[in-house]
Formats: structure tokens, C-alpha cells, sequence
């Protein structure tokens, strides 16, 4: 098998007073991410002109200027820049919540956790094995209402039961809670 080489060519625009980051990379489309740190990426196909990026951006300059304002009053916004106490505030409310969601869950699933553990993560809630009866939660759940940190509990649990995010497992969460959509939207 043959490496391929990928080249991604960075540069800083400035467009109505926000700085964007433009990565030129093989993509077929312009796209914008908006991170909660406040960063901006464009990722554009590698060929694309300087008038095709600024006709992106004065046509979608509003719901930038929307998004990033939202972004940026996020929980996850505020989470980026807490400090090491304020980290270890989250862990103490999610270590006081957890255990009684988790007992009164497994017995309405029939599961069984072994292990309960607690970390500060990026990218994701939560995760579980249910091969060993492990259960990790997200501090950054205390950023959020209750209502997410039960839904979490119940998504790892409901795991246990379905591995996989297939048909079975939606309708096993839409079983034991009706309103888990919501739930998780709260979090995206």
C-alpha cells in the first residue's frame, strides 16, 4: 500500500472584522467550523479563488456572526478556559449525581456497572465497557441541566444491552426514555 501525501496550505483572512483560519486541502466544498474557543476554520478545495472564499463569506456572513455568538455563550465555550479548581468542582458534582442515576438505571436495565470514573474530556460525554462493567462520565456535564447527565447515564447503560448506535438501540432509548432527543440535543 502507497502513502499519499496530503498537503494543507494554512493562511489567516480577515473578513468584517473576524479572522478566519483557510486550510486549502483536497475537500470538494468550502466548509466553516466554529470552535468554542472562538477559532474560525474554512477548509477550502485547493484551487479555489480568493473571490469564490469572499462570495462564501458575505453570503453566509449573518449566520456566522449568529453561530459564533452562540458558540462562544456555550457551556463548552466556558469549559475551555476554566481553571484546574473549577474542573475539580465539575468532578465533585458529577461524583455526588452519578451513583444514584446509575442505581436507579441499572435496575430498570438489569445491567450491572462495576466501576464509575469521572474525566474532564473534549469530545464526548461519555463511554462504557460493558464487557468489564465500566462507566466514565464527562464532568462537563455539571456545565449542563440535569435532565443531559440522565440522558448520558442511560445512553452508556443502554450499551450494555445494545453495543452498537443501530435500530435496536434507538428504540431501547426511545423505550426507557421517550425524551431523549431533546435531551440530547441540549448537549449538541
Amino acid at each position: 500500500m502507497r502513502l499519499k501525501w496530503v498537503e494543507i496550505v494554512s493562511e489567516t483572512l480577515v473578513y468584517e472584522g473576524l479572522t478566519f483560519e483557510l486550510q486549502r486541502k483536497r475537500t470538494s466544498s468550502i466548509r466553516l467550523r466554529i470552535y468554542p474557543t472562538g477559532r474560525m476554520l474554512i477548509s477550502a478545495p485547493t484551487y479555489t479563488s480568493k473571490k469564490e472564499i469572499d462570495i462564501f463569506l458575505r453570503n453566509h456572513l449573518e449566520w456566522i456572526r449568529f453561530k459564533r455568538k452562540e458558540v462562544l455563550s456555550s457551556p463548552m465555550a466556558y469549559a475551555e478556559t476554566a481553571n484546574k479548581e473549577e474542573q475539580n468542582q465539575w468532578k465533585e458534582i458529577i461524583q455526588s449525581c452519578v451513583p444514584p442515576l446509575v442505581e436507579e438505571w441499572t435496575s430498570i436495565l438489569g445491567v450491572t456497572v462495576t466501576t464509575l470514573a469521572y474525566r474532564n474530556m473534549k469530545s464526548r460525554w461519555g463511554s462504557c465497557q460493558p464487557s468489564t462493567g465500566r462507566v466514565c462520565i464527562n464532568t462537563r456535564l455539571a456545565l449542563y441541566p440535569p435532565e443531559c447527565l440522565e440522558y448520558v447515564v442511560v445512553h452508556e447503560l443502554c450499551h450494555f444491552l445494545e453495543p452498537n448506535h443501530g435500530k435496536e438501540f434507538h428504540a431501547l432509548m426511545t423505550k426507557v426514555m421517550p425524551d431523549w432527543k431533546a435531551r440530547r440535543a441540549k448537549l449538541q
